[in-house]
């Protein structure tokens, strides 16, 4: 099975004669899309927003066309709220989710007047002698043990995660918030990644709801937030059934009026941290082939390395691969996809079967707008690519430059007198 692109190889080439491989190339019309999909299905919450994980896709540009929909960002550390306090973003369009976080980081989070999400017991105390505890105040919880879907598989082990308050200390933390002079209350967990079925939003909200009723049962505190955080996955594969975001919503909103509206809390707001869900399908990496290579396996070498995409190389994960402009070439050679790291994992496709690939060939690897570029690094002196937006007029706009040799050695102290280079 093949998968679709949201550019032509007439516009890629026309990109790549301005802005040369490597580059992760984001579509904005998919982008709105998908962001306005979110919206309808959960728009039976009168209070619904989607905190969109910058993590994933650091880039203010991305984070403005996010925002004119109608998204809040979910930032996990210093820069990332920094680059919201940049273009404007603040307040309650902020959710901070951190862990072991710095000093510093809360104290950026209090400025702005973010939505503070703490991740251990042990931070309420930190907080409350750095700035006090804010009026609004959200806890993360993790149930331990496994989690499980509908049918009993086993989506994650939340017992082996670092993150989050157990069920009793979240039960004595909500106490002690309040009686700190807390007044609005959030839960959020995330408890699975990636998930494929469309079972797991749905299962997550009715562990919240019920934990949600039985800490106003227990405590006698309403929580009015509930986050159920990110974790719903794409289709990777084109074998892959892609989650049905409406079902999903759909499946939410059956919990909720099941549990939440029965207990008084129906005014509850929902929200969702989904950054894979919303940009890894309209990104893509363009990578030119270079060099070909025949020994005991046939190799393509492109301009592309794993510091441009990592997932490949440290999780085995799969990303398709098109040849374009050989969409419906018969797949009959057998690569390794293979970029220039001295690493033998940096492979984007391991015995590929794909059409055959002549240097010079543009390939699209698909969905890496979110996790692509963010997770870039300089192992062995690469350099970051650019980033590039295909505008909804079909015009190309670059919103990250490619990194140079002197961004490279910026950071270098300067060498002492006498010292060769």
């Amino acid at each position: 099975m093949t998968k679709t692109t949201f550019v032509t190889k007439e516009q890629l080439e026309a990109i790549a004669a301005e802005f040369p491989t490597p580059f992760h190339l984001y579509d904005e019309k998919g982008i709105r899309e998908t962001a306005r999909a979110l919206n309808r299905a959960f728009a039976w919450n009168g209070g619904f927003c989607e905190y969109f994980a910058v993590k994933a896709t650091p880039n203010p540009h991305i984070m403005k066309i996010l925002a004119q929909e109608g998204c809040g960002m979910d930032c996990s550390s210093l820069t990332e709220l920094m680059l919201c306090e940049k273009i404007g973003i603040a307040g309650s369009n902020i959710m901070f989710s951190s862990n072991e976080t710095p000093d510093r980081d809360f104290l950026l989070a209090v400025k702005l007047g973010a939505y503070i999400n703490l991740d251990d017991f042990t931070h309420i105390e930190i907080l409350d002698k750095l700035a006090g505890i804010p009026k609004t105040i959200f806890c993360r919880y993790n149930p331990g043990g496994e989690f499980k879907g509908e049918s009993g598989h086993v989506m994650d082990t939340p017992a082996d995660a670092k993150y989050g308050f157990t069920k009793e200390q979240l039960i004595e933390g909500y106490k002690i918030l309040r009686d700190k002079g807390a007044e609005r209350f959030g839960i959020h967990a995330f408890l699975a990644s990636n998930t494929k079925t469309g079972d797991y939003y749905p299962v997550l909200a009715r562990t919240l709801f019920e934990t949600v009723v039985e800490i106003k049962e227990k405590v006698g505190v309403e929580i009015g937030f509930v986050n159920l955080s990110g974790g719903v996955g794409i289709a990777y594969h084109p074998d892959d059934t892609p989650n049905n975001i409406q079902a999903i919503g759909r499946g939410v909103e059956k919990c909720f009026n099941e549990i939440m509206v029965p207990a008084g809390l129906g005014n509850a707001a929902v929200f969702t941290e989904l950054g894979r869900f919303v940009l890894a399908p309209n990104g893509c990496l363009v990578t030119r082939a270079i060099r070909e290579k025949h020994i005991h396996k046939e190799y393509i070498g492109v301009d592309a390395c794993a510091a441009n995409l990592m997932r490949p190389a440290i999780y085995g994960a799969y990303h398709h691969i098109t040849v374009a402009g050989k969409e419906n070439a018969p797949n009959s050679h057998k690569y390794d996809v293979v970029g220039g790291l001295c690493e033998n994992n940096d492979k984007f496709a391991v015995d590929r079967a794909l059409p055959k690939i002549d240097t010079g060939d543009l390939l699209i690897i698909h969905d890496t707008g979110a996790h692509g570029f963010s997770m870039g690094y300089n192992y062995n002196g690469k350099l970051r690519s650019a980033e590039l937006l295909l505008k909804e007029d079909g015009s190309v706009k670059m919103i990250r430059r490619a990194e140079t040799p002197e961004d490279y050695f910026a950071t270098l102290q300067t060498l002492p007198a006498g010292m060769g280079v």
